[in-house]
């Protein structure tokens, strides 16, 4: 049986080993939020904050979302694409509060198709913008229609 200390010290250890490999989840995370992008209240405002200009469709993206939500509360949207050189994939709600509802940084090591679920208020077009390496930003777009909101209306 182990007991209260050694299990302190050996979880000391592990902290100590993971903070001097630089692997503690936090310290992951805070390196790519991008404050500016989260509140902007505009599709382009989001964009411009991760240093993209205007974002021009594409039919190489793809946006994943139902036609109709029947709870705003929980629904599920995504993106994906098969562009090479993606940098970002961001998943936006046009109308939301906060626009940029997720982001998700892409290496050529991953495959660039992500899901998630937002809430939304009402109905409402939903963007998966893709950020390039050479800085263009690429979208697609879907309207989703909610019979039932979630962000209190």
């Amino acid at each position: 049986m182990v007991s209260r200390r050694d299990l302190m010290k050996q979880s000391a250890t592990v902290a100590a080993l993971l903070g001097a490999t630089g692997m503690f989840p936090q310290y992951a995370f805070a390196a790519t939020f991008n404050q500016n992008a989260f509140a902007a209240k505009t599709i382009n405002d989001a964009v411009k904050a991760y240093g993209s200009a205007a974002p021009e469709a594409s039919t190489e993206i793809n946006v994943i979302a139902p036609d109709i939500a029947e709870n705003g509360a929980v629904v599920p949207i995504g993106a994906s694409t098969t562009l090479a050189g993606v940098k970002h994939l961001l998943l936006l709600v046009e109308k939301n509060p906060s626009t940029l509802c997720a982001t998700f940084d892409v290496t050529p090591d991953v495959e660039a198709n992500f899901l998630t679920r937002v809430k939304m208020g009402q109905s409402s077009d939903i963007y998966a913008v893709a950020i390039m390496n050479d800085g263009k930003a690429l979208f697609a777009k879907k309207e989703t229609k909610v019979t039932l909101g979630g962000c209190g209306g």
